[in-house]
């Protein structure tokens, strides 16, 4: 269970992952040892998996992103997930329950090259694929506390 001031760190760090300790420590109010000891804690625990860092894909040249759900055919379930892992492009997949088997999310640099990726998974499992016009909601942590925040 997280107390309020777990909640209070993970609410800094959510915000800026490269905070230093000592900063971190004086937003909490807390000592940097005491703080220090906390995440240590939390990384114990697997609260905090790690610390990543925030790149814009456009940057790196990836115009689009699409949404992908796939329904390998029958007795392709194993090598289409082995595609989709071995496809650098494809930066995160769910495995679903319901019609799709998975979600996943693409990024690409045009559509010929989206094209060339789809083919490729489409000798093995159907496909619908969505291009992602804008995210209103970015990847956030969930409700820290017991009952929202």
């Amino acid at each position: 269970m997280l107390d309020d001031l777990d909640r209070r760190l993970l609410d800094i760090l959510s915000a800026n992952a490269r905070i230093s300790l000592k900063e971190l420590a004086q937003e909490a109010g807390l000592s940097s040892p005491s703080t220090a000891d906390r995440l240590r804690r939390l990384e114990d625990r697997g609260v905090i998996t790690g610390f990543t860092v925030d790149v814009s894909p456009a940057a790196l040249g990836y115009s689009l992103q699409a949404i992908v759900r796939v329904r390998p055919m029958p007795g392709m379930l194993h090598i289409v997930e082995k595609l989709i892992r071995d496809t650098p492009e494809f930066i995160e997949c769910d495995k679903v329950t319901g019609e799709d088997c998975f979600i996943a999310k693409l990024l690409v640099r045009d559509m010929e090259q989206l094209d060339g990726i789809l083919d490729r998974v489409a000798e093995r499992a159907e496909t619908n694929t969505s291009i992602v016009k804008s995210s209103p909601v970015k990847r956030r942590l969930p409700p820290l506390g017991s009952g929202g925040r």
